[in-house]
């Protein structure tokens, strides 16, 4: 059943009436055969790319739609809840865009902007390593200056949605020894020479979205490729996060209420002994529950998205949206399976294949227990003066 939204403008309206009749005919037809056979929808995100739905809260000047974030986001909800794969990659090219979009000179947004949010184009974000998810200071992937001008980059990356299939990767290298103050931000078109990746993980579920590891042998950056200032790229990738993290809650609501529909739906349908299974209280207060806490959730990540449109600090509410939605959308989904029953449990169903991508969202864009601390930490920090 479509959510009734409550959105800013007319504009807005008609932008969701446009993605749900996208899905209808574009995404949600090909969501349960893409995923049993690991198949890539590069097609989708070409559509979505077309239909202006890849630059949706980046400025027109440079090929955005300028929509606020409440809005986009409930765009990357609507999408998740047919295909999270599709919707998780609008969110991870967003999040790609980003520090090129805030950090980068009037003249380099000018020159690649348009580019990226052109819709012909894909972006991967390039943080995590082999033995530094979570600390993501303690990267070690290198750029060090070259003498010809520019940086050499060497090093692995992990974990990276895209990762194989993007067009371009933003990418967080080492251009000191100084912490986190000694990491930088690089743009790195596909293609690039020295640039390769590993074989493409294989997942529990998303299996249709490609993980790979990204592979740096010697690759040469000119100039202009380092993003703001050397040593800003921790700054940058952590900025970058709390509005991807506000993309993962989004993600994360979109497959809880997709979870949820089939649940009232099968439950409205499925007779024992003579009477719905919906009308007995036990089953009935679980589904009441499950659309508390998705309800609660989408008013979690739409009050950070409206901080952040308003221009004030947001990352502690990003970061509980973010933990609260995940850990919604892996209940829900837990407990349709249960509500469907043997059903639930085989692919004929959508419930086992909705249950093993909510997983994901707890632990993508920092686990659940980082976000646990970037919480905490705000709680106890002390009073400024």
């Amino acid at each position: 059943m479509p959510v009734d939204r409550t959105l800013p403008t007319a504009e807005a309206h008609d932008l969701i009436d446009l993605v749900r009749d996208l899905i209808a005919k574009e995404v949600a037809p090909r969501a349960a055969a893409d995923e049993a056979e690991g198949r890539f929808p590069r097609e989708v995100f070409t559509t979505l790319g077309r239909s202006g739905l890849l630059g949706l809260p980046y400025p027109e000047e440079h090929g955005g739609a300028a929509q606020p974030y409440e809005v986009y986001l409930q765009v990357v909800e609507e999408l998740a809840g047919a295909f999270l794969a599709v919707g998780l990659g609008l969110s991870v090219h967003t999040l790609s865009c980003f520090p090129i979009a805030a950090y980068a000179s009037e003249e380099r947004r000018a020159e690649v902007l348009p580019a990226l949010l052109g819709g012909d184009t894909l972006g991967a974000y390039c943080l995590s390593e082999p033995q530094s998810g979570s600390d993501a200071a303690a990267l070690t992937t290198r750029a060090v200056p070259s003498p010809e001008g520019g940086y050499v980059v060497d090093g692995v990356k992990a974990w990276t949605t895209h990762g194989g299939v993007a067009d371009f990767y933003t990418l967080m290298a080492r251009t000191s020894g100084d912490g986190a103050r000694g990491i930088s931000c690089f743009h790195v078109p596909a293609g690039t020479p020295g640039l390769s990746f590993g074989r493409p993980e294989r997942k529990m579920g998303m299996r249709s979205s490609p993980t790979a590891q990204v592979l740096l042998d010697g690759v040469r950056l000119p100039p202009e490729a380092l993003t703001g200032a050397e040593g800003e790229g921790f700054r940058i990738a952590m900025a970058a996060l709390d509005g991807g993290r506000l993309g993962i809650a989004a993600c994360a609501v979109g497959v809880a209420q997709a979870a949820l529909d089939l649940a009232v739906s099968y439950a409205g349908e499925r007779r024992q002994f003579g009477s719905r299974i919906a009308d007995f209280q036990g089953l009935g207060f679980m589904l009441a529950d499950m659309a508390t806490q998705t309800a609660a959730a989408r008013a979690l990540y739409l009050e950070a998205a409206r901080l952040r449109d308003a221009g004030r600090p947001y990352g502690t509410q990003a970061a509980m949206a973010k933990l609260f939605a995940s850990d919604t959308a892996m209940r829900v989904t837990t407990d349709t399976v249960q509500i469907l029953g043997g059903y639930g449990y085989v692919e004929d169903f959508p419930a086992e294949r909705l249950m093993r991508e909510a997983k994901v969202l707890q632990i993508v864009e920092g686990t659940n227990q980082i976000q646990r601390l970037v919480i905490s930490r705000t709680l106890t920090r002390p009073a400024k003066p």
